[in-house]
């Protein structure tokens, strides 16, 4: 069986299979939109997490004709809560990873308050049955004051997110310890018990 993931971004597209590895789904062969022929972007308009990736797997399994999986996921902040959410990386506009986190950590700059809270929606769309779920994950912690290790292509907050009860930020994390604990683990292990039962 194929399955599509609707997105570019290779750090998401990496965590979300390795996540889905750690959560033992085996017997799909997942394809990236690399692989397929598709065109065009969904319009993000939707005001949740869930409804912004419903949106994606639903545009590119209606072109490809496979069951998706789209993803959507931001942070928001305590001292901003209006600010980024759904349009986290939209927000600001930057070339790179390194100019974007450089202009994110000048904004909060002056805050002392840099509690933030990750959240990640995963969702399933079959063009076939028009089935669909959704499956959100969050967790909470603090924006350093700098990046703690490399950035990780496309999501380049993960060297400045300290999650609470950790002593390392998110990318200084294994594999398996960073499933466990984020944002996007959590969503995917509620996806995954929902694959293992469908299929």
């Amino acid at each position: 069986m194929k399955c599509l993931i609707a997105t570019t971004n290779e750090g998401k597209k990496k965590e979300l299979l390795e996540a889905l590895a750690s959560n033992g789904i085996v017997g799909i062969e997942f394809l990236s939109l690399r692989d397929v022929d598709v065109s065009g972007e969904p319009e993000e308009k939707a005001e949740t997490f869930e409804e912004n990736a419903l949106i994606k797997a639903q545009f590119f399994a209606l072109q490809t004709g496979l069951p998706t999986l789209g993803e959507d996921s931001g942070l928001i902040l305590s001292a901003f809560p209006e600010k980024f959410g759904v349009r986290t990386r939209r927000e600001i506009d930057a070339a790179t990873d390194e100019e974007w986190l450089e202009k994110f950590l000048h904004i909060l700059k002056e805050e002392s308050d840099r509690e933030a809270t990750f959240y990640s929606a995963t969702a399933f769309f079959d063009p076939e049955t028009k089935e669909y779920a959704t499956f959100l994950g969050s967790t909470s912690g603090n924006i350093l004051e700098e990046p703690q290790t490399d950035l990780e292509p496309g999501i380049p907050v993960s060297a400045v997110f300290l999650a609470n009860g950790q002593s390392r930020v998110y990318s200084a994390l294994s594999r398996n310890e960073k499933n466990e604990i984020s944002h996007r683990g959590k969503s995917v292990k509620q996806l995954g018990e929902f694959l293992h039962n469908k299929f």
